[in-house]
């Protein structure tokens, strides 16, 4: 019988990176976030998992030691090159949390996801800093960043990862190697959803979509609608005949003229979501789940390759 290896994850979100951690062959003992929405859209899809809305800086999480993997998507404010890139000094960085959480659980692996602000040189000293504490606690620590386009998700989607590895109780990590394959595209992803009620000019939009999608934006708690972002960013979507400022609620009729706008579940393909999976809250709410997740193939191969870790 195969060993079950078990997670704690924290921030998890609407469930890309869940699903791709589940995918890899995890059970998740326990799934943390501090939005009553995103906690809702997981016991919606997993009615099983043990799902907690909490304060990852208030939490104690004595009671899961021993899971192998503490995991999660830390909130990117602080390394954004969107924001300020403030740092340790951002009162949204969570690492502190994380690094007190991995003391207490004494897993054998983490895996750390964030944007790819926190590899540059303005993070070197900080990410000296983790690692000398992971180092500390008897990891080894691993820094890489990856496209998703590059794993089959439709989109151009760069995102940072920490993975730390238990010394002498580990295999070393093998990177996943980017497929770099011909990419999946925007129109050959969602052209069906795009032509569902006939639409006359679906043929012609999936050809002119026929490329991948701009990094998909899902905005702050505090900022940002349902829509694809700044001006910049859709002008990038308007390349594609995508009407950005805003989400439409169902696909366009026979008869429409002009640049559609995309629906929740057309954002949510993107991100490699199943069909299946729904989000709950209105649709600011589901829209920021969506557009702030680790698309799921993604999270996938990474959380293979430290599976591969502990076998």
């Amino acid at each position: 019988m195969a060993k079950e290896f078990t997670a704690l994850e924290l921030c998890a979100g609407g469930g890309g990176a869940a699903l791709g951690i589940e995918q890899a062959g995890f059970s998740h003992m326990a799934l943390l976030d501090n939005n009553p929405h995103a906690c809702a859209t997981l016991r919606r899809n997993r009615p099983y998992w043990n799902v907690i809305e909490a304060d990852i800086r208030r939490f104690d999480s004595e009671y899961w030691r021993g899971v192998d993997l503490v995991t999660g998507g830390l909130p990117c404010p602080p390394f954004s090159i969107a924001g300020k890139q403030l740092g340790a000094d951002d009162d949204r960085d969570m690492f502190p949390s994380m690094l007190q959480i991995v003391k207490s659980v004494r897993p054998r692996a983490v895996l750390i996801e964030n944007v790819r602000g926190i590899l540059t040189d303005r993070f070197a000293s900080y990410r000296s800093e983790i690692d000398g504490l992971l180092n500390k606690q008897g990891f080894d620590t691993y820094w890489a960043g990856f496209n998703a386009a590059d794993f089959g998700v439709p989109q151009t989607r760069f995102r940072a990862f920490l993975v730390a590895l238990k010394r002498g109780e580990t295999k070393p990590l093998q990177w996943p190697i980017p497929a770099h394959a011909r990419a999946a595209t925007v129109g050959g992803t969602i052209g069906d959803l795009m032509a569902m009620k006939g639409w006359r000019g679906a043929a012609a939009w999936i050809k002119k979509a026929g490329v991948l999608a701009p990094t998909i934006v899902g905005g702050s708690h505090k900022h940002g609608g349902p829509d694809l972002g700044p001006t910049r960013a859709r002008r990038e979507w308007a390349q594609l005949g995508v009407d950005g400022l805003g989400l439409a609620n169902e696909s366009p009729e026979e008869d429409f003229t002009g640049m559609p706008r995309l629906t929740l579940p057309m954002v949510a393909r993107l991100q490699s979501f199943p069909d299946d999976w729904t989000f709950a809250g209105s649709k600011t709410q589901a829209y920021r789940q969506v557009g702030n997740a680790l698309p799921v193939r993604l999270a996938y191969s990474i959380a293979r390759t430290v599976k591969e870790c502990l076998a």
